[in-house]
């Protein structure tokens, strides 16, 4: 790890004239925390498909809270639900889930990365090709989505949305393969980034991870009936059983025949992204098989062991840092409280636009443990530090509560870089750790100290000695740079200004 976050500077902060002040920032606790992708889900010869469904992407909702999805398919057409809002507030309805008649079914939850959050942007997005119709549901991003965009609609394309999954729909159109299967990884063939993907035809189930495996995709079965879904959790809420990991560029097919695997890329080494470990994975998943939960705590651990602190309590910030904190607690022998309790009935929509209320707002959201602070040293444990914003709050409130010292400890390593591969992560200029240096951070959050776990001690964690540097592990750009694909819409200076010239009221 760079040795500026290992210690306080002496050196002047570095400190970007376009960041702004404290006293400017909205302390909007959701504002400052890294944007869940998006959950795919998918099911193959069930008499409940759609409900099936429902409660799978249920246990994906922490993917994504924007808008959810679902298309079925009855032997004779395609069903097609597709809502802005909650799963649970979209489809607990038995009137829904009667408009998705059939066995087989695909669904989507959506944080959206690219195109605006309109209903023709909720996936699965649906398509009646010449061998049928044909449904999709992606989790990642194509960092040549625009590339691809642009150069179908030069050629005549007709564009209805502004994601970049759009793309996938008609570059199977386009393929010239005569059977489907060939058409579907002759579309992938030409992407580039991150996607696991979930695909509906009248015959088939498909799945897809591309060749890095940089999002998470398992194959389960449910009394013979074959799913596919971004996580174990998903399974295991419907009772079924996991089967295995759809591998790095692996493309599944299910259907009357059973369940076929395709190979279509040159073998490589697979590259999971460590964000699903740290952040996005539901602690009681299995990714890549480790348990998310033991992985969190072994990070806290490695973080107690590298950055101790001389404090009487460990604080988790709820509910992202409580895992580590656990880790952290139990390798330090501190005592670990709940110092901070968050109130789970509280939505976006409460907070208003005025400063004052939307104060009052946090507060609500996250209150002090004062019993547990007050009179205290303290050591506040969090997953990961973005702009900062929610950080300054948090070490106020716990003043406020009487805390007599404030330690953090972050259980990953500064994020310096902007994400492209399905993170909603702010622009570099905006990125704390990208601006300041480790004492400008510890100034700007009001921290008597901080510390980041370095990157050989995520590895560690992950069951590694340290980050191999020629063949990095997993996939960890926001704290290295380093890219593990080309950025062509980047690096040709594609524009993603107006997408569309619609505008929509939703």
């Amino acid at each position: 790890m760079d040795a500026r976050y290992e210690a306080a500077s002496d050196g002047a902060d570095h400190v970007s004239a376009s960041y702004p002040a404290r006293s400017d920032l909205d302390l909007d606790l959701n504002g400052d925390r890294l944007r869940e992708e998006c959950g795919v889900f998918g099911i193959y010869n069930h008499p409940e498909a759609a409900a099936i469904t429902v409660i799978g992407l249920h246990a994906l909702q922490h993917r994504g809270q924007e808008a959810a999805g679902i298309v079925s398919y009855d032997g004779r057409r395609f069903h097609s639900e597709r809502r802005l809002g909650l799963v649970g507030d979209t489809f607990s309805d038995s009137r829904v889930i009667a408009r998705l008649p059939g066995d087989m079914a695909v669904g989507h939850v959506r944080y959206s990365t690219t195109g605006e959050t309109l209903l023709r942007n909720v996936q699965p997005l649906f398509a009646e090709l010449d061998a049928g119709g044909f449904a999709v549901g992606h989790n990642g991003n194509l960092t040549n989505g625009l590339t691809l965009r642009r150069q179908l609609v030069r050629e005549g394309a007709i564009t209805q949305s502004t994601t970049d999954t759009e793309v996938i729909l008609h570059l199977v159109a386009r393929s010239k393969k005569p059977r489907f299967i060939d058409r579907f990884i002759d579309a992938i063939r030409a992407l580039e980034g991150a996607y696991s993907l979930v695909a509906l035809t009248n015959k088939k189930l498909i799945g897809a991870r591309d060749p890095l495996g940089i999002r998470p995709l398992v194959l389960g079965s449910l009394d013979g009936a074959p799913i596919l879904a971004s996580e174990t959790c998903a399974l295991d809420i419907i009772g079924a059983r996991y089967v295995r990991d759809v591998e790095n560029g692996e493309v599944i097919v299910i259907d009357e025949d059973g369940v076929t695997s395709y190979k279509p890329f040159p073998a490589m080494a697979p590259r999971p992204c460590i964000f699903e470990y740290i952040y996005f994975a539901r602690p009681d998943s299995v990714v890549g098989g480790r348990s998310v939960y033991q992985v969190r705590k072994t990070m806290g651990q490695v973080l107690a062991q590298e950055s101790p602190a001389n404090a009487e309590v460990i604080v988790p910030v709820p509910d992202s840092g409580v895992p580590a904190a656990i880790g952290f607690s139990q390798f330090s022998g501190i005592p670990y409280e709940l110092g901070i309790i968050r109130n789970h009935y509280v939505g976006r929509t409460f907070i208003q636009p005025t400063q004052s209320v939307r104060d009052q707002g946090v507060r609500m959201k996250h209150s002090a443990n004062r019993s547990v602070v007050e009179g205290k040293s303290i050591v506040l444990v969090d997953d990961s530090l973005v702009r900062g914003t929610t950080s300054v709050k948090i070490v106020q409130m716990m003043r406020d509560a009487g805390a007599k010292e404030v330690h953090f400890r972050i259980a990953s390593p500064p994020i310096t870089h902007p994400d492209y591969y399905g993170i909603d992560t702010p622009d570099r200029d905006k990125l704390l750790a990208a601006t300041h240096d480790l004492e400008g951070m510890r100034r700007y959050i009001g921290a008597d100290s901080l510390a980041f776990l370095s990157v050989n001690g995520v590895y560690r964690a992950m069951g590694f000695e340290a980050r191999d540097p020629a063949r990095p592990q997993f996939t960890d750009h926001c704290f290295t740079g380093d890219y593990p694909t080309p950025l062509t819409d980047r690096s040709s200076q594609v524009s993603s200004q107006q997408l569309s010239l619609l505008a929509e009221a939703s």
